[in-house]
């Protein structure tokens, strides 16, 4: 069974304090960070080793592209998502076709290490966020809806269940919700037409979503992730999503308003999340698992969704993944240089 819960580990290896919170019924997850990654052969013993000792763990990654890219050593080097918006400007085909290679190229590559899923793709808007700029696809919707759908369509072919970020958008907040209150005054309707397009168009292709750290002040005031208005109401009863929810990371300065981590872990699945992500502070993930131990688990069928095809293949240092994999890398690669 899946809990509710997505931890981290400090190592490349689990130690014993892992194993022992492994075990915990509310454990559902892993996200594995850069700190985690030494080599392929390595991630992927890893992550046998949390199946091992629990068969039903799901484990994630932030793997998105350019600046936010945890697996690097032996693995591709990505883009950044907006490097496909800038040529989308100029020759939108070949743009649509280089974000879908990456898509599968990125999903193929962290399937191949045992994880799951990566967070991705990012759906705000590049306008004036400290911590969007070029991980999202562009400025405008209709040029991030058709390279998100490529990225994605990419993803699905090659196994892996997509997460778009961050509901209903943080790309027109300055502030860097990993370090600062973020706080959005406008009004709903006015998010509704910008922001969230990307989200409500290209809602038949998502699998999950990631509300934002971000406070939209005139409509609720609570952070989206932990707003019963904007998960309940306008998620899954306005625009009919079914797919899971996601909190960010609950260590996040703007999660703080809540409180502590067991009254932000409660905040976040009584809004409606199905899984919080509580990382980098073991201490906040204990607190967070004894304030729910005793809850009931989530949504099992909507959790397996998250499920990745993983290969049952044995890999050295350095990827080698077949022809395809080879001419796609090569593709990307050369895009990457070219930029």
């Amino acid at each position: 069974m899946i809990g509710a819960l997505m931890l981290d580990i400090a190592g490349t290896k689990l130690n014993q304090e892992d194993i022992q919170l492994l075990g915990a019924p509310q454990v559902g997850g892993m996200i594995l960070f850069a700190r985690n990654i030494e080599s392929p052969q390595q991630v992927r013993a890893l992550t046998d080793h949390m199946r091992q000792i629990r068969p039903d763990i799901l484990i994630a990654v932030d793997q998105e592209g350019g600046r936010v890219q945890r697996l690097k050593q032996g693995f591709t080097l990505l883009p950044a998502m907006g490097s496909f918006g800038q040529l989308y400007l100029t020759e939108p085909k070949r743009a649509v076709e280089l974000a879908e290679l990456c898509g599968w190229l990125m999903a193929i590559e962290v399937l191949a290490v045992g994880i799951d899923f990566s967070f991705a793709p990012v759906l705000d808007i590049n306008a004036i966020s400290d911590v969007i700029g070029d991980r999202a696809f562009a400025e405008n919707v209709s040029d991030i809806i058709p390279l998100a759908a490529a990225f994605m369509n990419g993803m699905k072919r090659a196994g892996m269940a997509n997460t778009g970020k961050h509901f209903p958008g943080h790309g027109s907040v300055k502030a860097d919700s990993h370090v600062a209150a973020a706080i959005d005054l406008r009004s709903y309707e006015e998010i509704y037409q910008h922001d969230m397009q990307s989200f409500i168009q290209l809602k038949p292709q998502l699998d999950a979503l990631m509300p934002a750290h971000v406070i939209y002040e005139n409509i609720d005031p609570n952070p989206a992730g932990f707003s019963p208005y904007w998960i309940q109401k306008v998620l899954r009863q306005d625009l009919s999503f079914d797919g899971v929810l996601f909190s960010d990371d609950l260590t996040m300065q703007a999660a703080c308003v809540a409180g502590g981590a067991d009254a932000r872990i409660l905040a976040a699945l009584n809004a409606g999340c199905d899984m919080g992500l509580v990382c980098n502070e073991r201490e906040a993930a204990c607190l967070a698992l004894k304030a729910i131990e005793n809850l009931p688990l989530p949504n099992q069928e909507r959790l397996e969704r998250m499920r990745g095809r993983i290969p049952q293949i044995s890999i050295g240092d350095q990827l080698d993944l077949g022809d395809e994999w080879r001419s796609v890398k090569k593709i990307i690669e050369d895009f990457r240089n070219s930029l």
